[in-house]
């Protein structure tokens, strides 16, 4: 056994429903501490990843280790490492909160204190003497959350876990996950990149069961393209343009209208606007078409 402290290493996943291929030969290794946006298009392979991560479904080929321990052949130590939100949150929903989380709890035999501080952790305690099915969609998000926390895994594994919540409730999962995802490893499936903005600092992009990006937010944000169209006073040398900074590309559309594509997360505008200044141009109009995180997960997956 190859022992990893805290880690998920996949290696070389390929998984085949019949004679379809649904993940082929998918590779990649988390560490604690990250939090990891898992993307793709429905029917890219996501949740078939997921449980196999996890150990409910076996991969055809390939292995996974998780803290060290092979789901395949040491499943019972792997699972226990791992807390699992699946995309549709299974739940007893005539048992109350405080007694759902009790039940889980005697499977793992976890004591009525820690119980009580994940449901403080998780923000379940106006709501512990409701019913589930009482509960808003949010609220019974955390109730998932709060039981796959209970065992205090190392990897905690949410599948989609926002659809469906207002911007209300997606505020106060995001905040959670975060807060949850400082010492442990996060793997978060998804396909809304808005999503991925605001909790992860890692993408992983799966496509046809193929990863076709793992790029941690920031080189991600730092290779967007920005794409600016102004048109000047008067007709200008493309020599003149290709001056202004982080250019990539300039296109003169027409006479004195020019695209320009930068290659930078900075906001170019106010180059424009120097450039135009000190070469003694007016602007007549400047309008914006950046290629942002949505529009290059599209690129990516089509």
């Amino acid at each position: 056994m190859y022992f990893c402290c805290m880690c998920v290493e996949v290696k070389n996943i390929t998984k085949f429903y019949g004679s379809q291929k649904a993940l082929d030969a998918v590779s990649f290794t988390i560490e604690k501490g990250a939090i990891v946006g898992f993307l793709g298009p429905n029917g890219a392979g996501k949740s078939t990843m997921m449980k196999i991560i996890t150990g409910y479904l076996t991969a055809s080929e390939g292995a996974v280790l998780v803290s060290g321990f092979n789901i395949a052949t040491e499943k019972i130590s792997a699972q226990q490492k791992i807390g699992y939100l699946p995309e549709h949150n299974p739940l007893y929903l005539e048992m109350y909160v405080r007694e759902y989380l009790m039940f889980n709890a005697t499977i793992h035999n976890i004591s009525k204190e820690k119980v009580e501080a994940i449901i403080k952790k998780v923000g379940l305690t106006p709501e512990v003497h409701k019913k589930i099915n009482q509960l808003s969609k949010g609220y019974r998000q955390r109730i998932g959350l709060a039981a796959a926390l209970l065992h205090e895994p190392d990897v905690l594994i949410l599948d989609e876990p926002t659809t469906g919540l207002d911007p209300n409730q997606l505020l106060e999962i995001r905040t959670l996950i975060k807060e949850v995802g400082k010492d442990k490893i996060v793997l978060f499936s998804t396909h809304i990149m808005q999503e991925v903005e605001a909790i992860c600092d890692r993408v992983i992009v799966i496509n046809k069961g193929q990863i076709i990006t793992d790029k941690s937010l920031k080189e991600l944000k730092e290779n967007q393209e920005q794409i600016i169209e102004v048109e000047f006073d008067y007709k200008i040398e493309k020599q003149f343009i290709d001056t202004i900074p982080y250019l990539k590309s300039a296109t003169n559309i027409h006479d004195t209208i020019w695209q320009l594509t930068f290659l930078t997360s900075n906001d170019m505008r106010a180059e424009v606007f120097d450039f135009a200044h000190d070469n003694g141009l007016k602007i007549l109009q400047l309008n914006t078409k950046n290629k942002n995180l949505e529009s290059l997960f599209r690129e990516l997956t089509t």
